[in-house]
């Protein structure tokens, strides 16, 4: 049996007609770059979230990016991230000009330890940048309460946890903007690049759109020099389809994991992730923690498992930040679990014969 990471083509073919005559529409109209389908994806998406202003951007890194300039966030300031992500989150950060300051995660939810956030603060924090990891929640009540202790923007990164929740609220809707990626294998993804940003403050919401669109409102009349990064109709078309999909493709997800959980929960070898009790952890992926990770990786391939490491390194020991001195005492969690961390196929299409073969597999390996 051949099982992939994720399965786009199946999840399209269920949904093609619809996806057919979205793109067909936009081609027929001929509305390219902006027009309703864009128009109609902003306003759909912000609704659903039930905050004001959407703006849609290009793709989730830029998205971070924007919000970060328009928020005055430049040279001799200092944003706090977590550890570990993938690298959009930081180098934003280092594009402004603004110093990355990087926190250890919690050891069972891979996100942001809330705990450490205060003594890496310092006068020149301007934000605090949670990332809602793999799907997963970050301590917004402790984050929250940080910011508005010591005046500090809250982002919200969740390109990776779209319709997540903490204690009934969804994710993306606790700080001053939040930012979204649909790159295609998200849990709601484009058929190429795509991102988003999303704020309740009217005149941030002008001044994203803005300097997405060359740092002009009306054409021709350019306030401000901006960037260019604007959502094309056909993605958004995709999108407007895909947002019809995504609650029922989220509780597929969350089935899933509960079946991997019950699945592999008797592994000694193998350590399951944890959800946070007032989380609604969406499943974007599934990220165990095992022993001899490189050669059940490879294992698991001979057998037609695709599996993958999200990610191999914590960003302050990637190569790009060797200038920051950081040594592994500074991030004992992160650092501790990150030889040991495997994510498994995760998608909606995921089937039980599926699950049970990874399982069996897994078993396998370990002479069980």
């Amino acid at each position: 049996m051949n099982v992939p990471f994720v399965d786009l083509k199946k999840q399209y073919q269920s949904i093609k007609t619809e996806i057919d005559n979205a793109i067909q529409n936009v081609i027929e109209n001929t509305a390219f770059i902006g027009g309703k389908a864009v128009k109609e994806f902003e306003q759909n998406f912000a609704n659903t979230y039930k905050v004001k202003h959407c703006i849609s951007t290009a793709n989730g890194t830029d998205a971070i990016y924007i919000v970060m300039k328009m928020l005055g966030i430049g040279e001799g300031d200092e944003v706090i991230t977590t550890a570990h992500s993938w690298i959009s989150t930081s180098e934003t950060i280092s594009q402004t000009g603004a110093k990355v300051v990087f926190v250890d995660t919690e050891n069972d939810y891979f996100t942001i330890d809330a705990d450490k956030i205060e003594q890496k603060i310092t006068s020149k924090t301007k934000a605090i940048i949670p990332v809602h990891l793999y799907g997963q929640a970050a301590q917004m009540d402790k984050i929250v309460n940080i910011c508005k202790k010591y005046n500090i923007a809250l982002i919200e990164d969740c390109a990776q946890s779209h319709f997540s929740e903490f204690k009934g609220q969804y994710v993306g809707t606790f700080g001053i903007a939040s930012t979204f990626s649909f790159y295609p294998g998200k849990n709601m993804g484009a058929y190429g690049d795509a991102g988003c940003i999303l704020t309740n403050d009217d005149t941030l919401a002008d001044k994203f759109r803005m300097y997405a669109n060359h740092g002009a409102l009306v054409k021709h009349q350019h306030v401000i020099e901006g960037i260019n990064s604007r959502l094309d109709g056909l993605q958004a078309a995709i999108l407007n389809v895909k947002l019809k999909h995504i609650f029922e493709w989220n509780n597929k997800r969350i089935l899933n994991a509960q079946k991997y959980n019950k699945a592999l929960g008797n592994i000694k070898q193998v350590i399951t992730p944890l959800i946070r009790p007032e989380s609604k952890h969406t499943s974007h992926v599934y990220c165990i923690k095992v022993e001899k990770r490189e050669q059940l990786i490879e294992y698991l391939k001979t057998k037609g498992i695709d599996t993958a490491i999200h990610y191999p390194t914590i960003l302050p020991f990637l190569k790009a930040y060797n200038y920051l001195g950081y040594s592994k005492n500074d991030f004992p969690v992160a650092y501790a679990y990150q030889d040991k961390i495997l994510s498994l196929p995760m998608f909606p299409e995921l089937t039980d014969q599926q699950i049970e073969y990874i399982a069996q597999t897994i078993k396998d390996f370990y002479n069980l």
